[in-house]
């Protein structure tokens, strides 16, 4: 209650002056046949929003997940932070780092809700668009607490004049009383589809890679298989 409490404080603290910098909607099909736990083959539909603000930066994203049981779900995360150099009260740069951040993430599904809070860094990586490290406890609901660090980074490149983006994130998380320690490294490898066709919008294809050890911290055993190496076919529409 207490952590509620004070992150709706920080909210209406920033709201009455809050802008937005920039922002991105993103819609994305995925489609694969080697997911665990559960139907080995999912398409999934992701809509997601990336926003640079007078206060900080912002991420959301929802997946649609579709497997060929028929079973729906939805699963989603918001994750805020709060830049400490554009709230003015430290100006953090050392080596790589060119900023500190409060960084906050909620993952939201039908099961449980949990809250993660700490503190991120931006880091000003040669040739990254963009490359944080954001250190976080995590507030879990019907398990024990635990930490987590993700890392998060974007590259684009050029080849054959050709425009292509490498992303993706890497979320390590410490076992708790009741699952094991997991490694999620989730990446794209993109290519800008829409520059070829003279569309404006920005129109990618390509594939994601996901490598996750002990997935959702159920350990991996000859008759639960839980290490996910899943490769889908992904089409990325950003407007």
């Amino acid at each position: 209650m207490k952590k509620t409490l004070l992150l709706a404080t920080l909210f209406c603290s920033i709201q009455a002056h809050s802008a937005v910098l920039w922002q991105d909607f993103r819609v994305s099909y995925l489609t694969g046949n080697n997911y665990r736990l559960g139907d080995n083959n999912r398409d999934i539909y992701t809509f997601e929003h990336a926003a640079a603000t007078s206060w900080g930066d912002s991420f959301f994203f929802l997946d649609h997940i579709r497997p060929d049981t028929g079973d729906l779900t939805n699963y989603a995360e918001w994750a805020p932070r709060w830049s400490f150099s554009k709230l003015g009260l430290a100006e953090v740069k050392w080596g790589l780092i060119s900023d500190m951040t409060f960084a906050t993430t909620v993952e939201m599904s039908s099961q449980a809700t949990h809250l993660l809070y700490g503190v991120g860094f931006n880091l000003e990586v040669p040739a990254f668009r963009y490359f944080q490290v954001n250190l976080y406890r995590r507030n879990n609901e019907k398990r024990s607490d635990n930490w987590q660090t993700t890392i998060t980074w974007g590259l684009p490149f050029e080849l054959a004049n050709q425009e292509f983006l490498y992303d993706g994130f890497l979320d390590w998380a410490s076992a708790t009383e009741e699952h094991n320690a997991n490694l999620n490294m989730t990446s794209q490898l993109k290519w800008l589809l829409s520059k070829p066709l003279n569309i404006e919008d920005k129109i990618y294809l390509g594939f994601e890679y996901v490598f996750w050890l002990n997935k959702f911290g159920v350990k991996d055993q000859p008759n639960l298989r839980s290490n996910e190496y899943n490769l889908n076919l992904l089409l990325k529409w950003h407007f």
